[in-house]
């Protein structure tokens, strides 16, 4: 094995990576910053990449995969990557990190903050590669990240006025709300997504390959679906109903959950 130390923050276009990159970047000397471009993000998460790259001053080094999205949805016969199987994730991001890591000695910095000690994610289980928790060590919470983004002058990528997370456009773990936003937003998007689905039934389970549990995104978008799932939120605190111009103090101030529902077993390369 190799002797070489390296020290890097995996991007993953999110509020908390980017705010650990910006807290690190004088903190660490010889930091890398790496960010495993699946080909399938948003738009909205680019353009955040290209600002956080001119606050860091630093370059961020973009690593694709072997092969594009369908080439493995293919090899899996249609079946579309859900929370159990991930291989999204396996295939696009992680194996893509390892190779670059190759056998150095790496130390990779994870946006976990203080007051989700608890969140387990997806990452790379490879021996040379450690696990590193800076927010949690130096008691870093959600709204000393939102102060480190405004301070910083970066703020928050775009998305977040309709979506909670960052990650591919089509993944699984949004919300319906979610998919509404992103039929909305970025329609040429959600129709490729929406041709993903095979429209099937596996013979044997009956279980149909669908991005949504129990439904298609054809379905989905029915006008009286939708308005179901509007009004199904048009209670809650969403992160659609922030102005783009609201001051990060006020955000921060608020109750609102920018990790989709509290759920911690999310790809935590994808979602940071």
């Amino acid at each position: 094995m190799s002797e070489r130390i390296r020290h890097i923050v995996s991007l993953s276009g999110g509020k908390d990576s980017t705010a650990l990159a910006i807290y690190l970047r004088d903190r660490i000397p010889d930091l890398e910053y790496v960010f495993c471009d699946t080909g399938e993000e948003l738009p909205e998460t680019y353009d955040y990449l290209k600002k956080l790259q001119v606050v860091l001053e630093k370059h961020i080094t973009i690593l694709n995969p072997e092969r594009p999205f369908k080439h493995y949805l293919d090899i899996y016969r249609g079946v579309l990557p859900d929370p159990r199987t991930r291989w999204c994730t396996r295939k696009l991001k992680i194996e893509p990190f390892e190779n670059f890591v190759g056998n150095d000695i790496v130390y990779n910095y994870i946006g976990i903050r203080a007051d989700e000690p608890h969140r387990k994610g997806f990452i790379s289980t490879k021996p040379n590669i450690i696990p590193k928790y800076p927010f949690i060590e130096d008691g870093i919470r959600k709204q000393d990240v939102f102060q480190i983004l405004e301070e910083s002058g970066i703020g928050l990528p775009e998305y977040y006025q309709w979506r909670s997370r960052s990650g591919c456009y089509f993944c699984f773990f949004q919300q319906r709300i979610e998919w509404i936003g992103l039929s909305k937003r970025h329609p040429e998007l959600y129709q490729i997504a929406m041709e993903m689905e095979m429209e099937k039934e596996d013979p044997e389970t009956g279980e149909r390959y669908t991005w949504v549990p129990g439904e298609s995104l054809k379905e989905l978008l029915k006008p009286e679906r939708v308005a179901q799932i509007e009004e199904d939120h048009k209670n809650k605190e969403l992160v659609e109903k922030i102005a783009p111009n609201t001051p990060l103090a006020k955000v921060f101030a608020s109750d609102i959950d920018f990790s989709d529902n509290g759920s911690d077993e999310s790809c935590l390369i994808c979602h940071l």
